[in-house]
């Protein structure tokens, strides 16, 4: 099984990243000077350059959408709440996998079935909280002694190669940010100080990059995430600009200006970087959502962060699909800015 490959499947949602820490500590034992973790879970990776060299932190989050056990009914079926931003058309049927107390419990997510269902309730899309999952049970007696309010619950899915160089899988968001930083840290030959770090609790507020960004106190970040192609139906240009295989994107602005506005001289060393060594990249402003270097920037007395982000077609599902070629060119891009400085 292959890094990216081993990244996707691996489960770990907000909150629960061990498995993400695991595989990233053991991939960088060899390639960095020291591994640390901190209270809030976060796992950094330092690569030491000279001393008094500049100090660059590469935050990758490592968690994924999930769920989590809420309530148990008398008859076993289970209700939860979602962790993270979901789309609730998306549950409906998945199957999944209850992290319970004794092992891995499989289960099938359900609601009412359209047979009994008046017309009027066919088209309307079924909201999560009329939803259940069934692992197989009669009894409320009967789940507790497998599962737990709190236990938390991943998408099962399976990961797969495409033609053109593309890859299809779940928690592709933000997985692809880890094999970025873990293989720039591995290629990476600089005079700078790199903290690779790769945080907690990102779907649920930024939680780990406030912390971790906090504690090392880098002279420059870079976000490493994902961000929505735009070259499929359904969806206009102008709401997504950005296309699979054309490269990383750039990103000068996310949230309309409510989270990132990428620095002047981050987004020309950026450029700059990508036009010397013929990398290609796109340029992406905004409206949605936003990333760790959103909560990087504004921390302590303010740090210059920038954010790369590959394009990729339906975030946030057990689908998600991407081009290795714009990951591999984000890897190239950071090397080349990292080394030169």
């Amino acid at each position: 099984m292959d890094l990216m490959e081993k990244l996707s499947t691996a489960n770990g949602i907000s909150g629960f990243e061990g498995n993400i820490v695991n595989i990233i500590k053991e991939e960088l034992v060899d390639s960095v000077d020291e591994i640390q973790e901190d209270l809030m879970g976060n796992v950094i990776a330092i690569k030491n350059g000279e001393k008094d060299a500049t100090k660059v932190m590469l935050a990758s989050h490592m968690d994924e959408i999930g769920l989590m056990v809420r309530y148990i009914d008398k008859k076993g079926f289970i209700r939860f709440s979602k962790i993270g931003g979901i789309n609730d058309q998306m549950l409906l049927n998945q199957i999944v996998t209850i992290h319970g107390k004794n092992g891995d419990i499989t289960g099938v997510i359900g609601s009412k079935p359209p047979h009994v269902m008046k017309a009027s309730e066919r088209k309307k899309i079924i909201e999560y909280d009329n939803m259940f999952i069934d692992i197989g049970v009669f009894s409320k007696k009967e789940a507790e002694k497998l599962i737990s309010i709190g236990d938390p619950i991943s998408f099962k899915s399976f990961y797969e190669e495409f033609p053109n160089d593309l890859i299809m899988g779940k928690a592709l968001d933000n997985r692809i940010g880890c094999y970025v930083m873990i293989e720039t840290l591995k290629r990476i030959n600089s005079k700078a100080n790199v903290y690779g770090v790769g945080t907690v609790q990102e779907e649920v507020g930024l939680k780990g990059a406030k912390t971790s960004s906090f504690r090392i106190n880098p002279d420059m970040a870079f976000a490493l995430d994902v961000t929505i192609a735009g070259d499929h139906p359904g969806i206009k240009p102008d709401e997504a600009p950005v296309d699979i295989g054309k490269g990383p994107a750039i990103i000068l602005a996310d949230a309309s200006g409510r989270g990132i506005l990428t620095p002047e001289k981050i987004k020309n060393l950026l450029i700059s970087s990508s036009k010397e060594d013929e990398i290609p990249y796109q340029l992406e402003v905004s409206e949605g959502g936003t990333t760790d270097g959103s909560a990087i920037h504004l921390t302590k007395e303010g740090i210059p962060t920038g954010v790369i982000s590959v394009p990729t077609r339906y975030i946030h599902t057990t689908v998600s699909v991407a081009s290795m070629k714009d990951i591999e060119n984000a890897i190239n891009l950071l090397v080349k800015v990292i080394d030169n400085l």
